[in-house]
């Protein structure tokens, strides 16, 4: 599965919020600021789409919610085993450094007090964007160190090779050129030369017989 670094501009976010105002209001500053907007009514169903095979990178979840709490989301959102984590802002009405704290020490990655002001919003927003950016493009470098680490590896066991025309015979048991196998296992591709002992060996040699050649139709043509 092919896995890109995310835009801003097409990042989904999750808006989870019981109140149908708050709801929406939030709602229409992340569209307008061009993110893709996906609602939840309660904790249950912000959970249900945040554990999904495909959750919004960024969640922004009230505290206070039926069912499940925003704190209680996040827990469950920490719990999970993901290359790229999911960006949790928590929209509250508490202000207070206790309250702050204890959001954040849920799991929470920043806090937005209600009623949101819109240039705050997106500017958080926008930091949380970045961040999973960061993230993703950080998890598909390990892929591909982890990819080139197992090349490496392959390449390291010992390779039944053909004694005279030096081809490898590979796992499926079929028998291949030699830069064949290593650019279907490493990606390495060959441009062939001819080292000096092969060249004085078998290369000059031919040289030589196609200049010889020449020379004797040359001579023929003067007769």
């Amino acid at each position: 599965m092919s896995r890109m670094v995310i835009s801003t501009q097409s990042l989904q976010v999750l808006v989870a919020d019981d109140e149908p105002v708050s709801r929406t209001v939030v709602g229409a500053m992340l569209k307008k600021a061009g993110y893709i907007v996906h609602f939840a009514n309660d904790g249950d169903q912000a959970w249900s789409q945040l554990d999904g095979e495909n959750p919004p990178a960024i969640a922004l979840l009230d505290w206070e919610m039926p069912g499940l709490a925003g704190p209680e989301v996040v827990s469950r959102i920490r719990g999970r085993k993901v290359p790229t984590p999911t960006y949790v802002i928590l929209l509250t009405s508490r202000d207070s450094s206790a309250d702050i704290v204890a959001g954040l020490k849920a799991g929470a990655d920043d806090y937005v007090t209600k009623p949101a002001d819109q240039d705050e919003l997106i500017a958080r927003v926008n930091v949380g964007a970045r961040v999973v950016q960061l993230q993703s493009a950080l998890a598909e470098r390990v892929r591909s160190l982890e990819e080139a680490l197992a090349n490496v590896k392959a390449l390291q066991t010992l390779l039944p090779m053909c004694a005279y025309c030096k081809a490898i015979r590979n796992d499926q048991n079929y028998w291949q050129k030699v830069e064949t196998y290593f650019h279907d296992h490493s990606g390495v591709s060959f441009s062939h030369s001819y080292c000096p002992n092969c060249y004085e060996r078998f290369v000059k040699p031919q040289l030589d017989a196609l200049d010889d050649a020449s020379q004797a139709a040359q001579k023929q043509k003067r007769k």
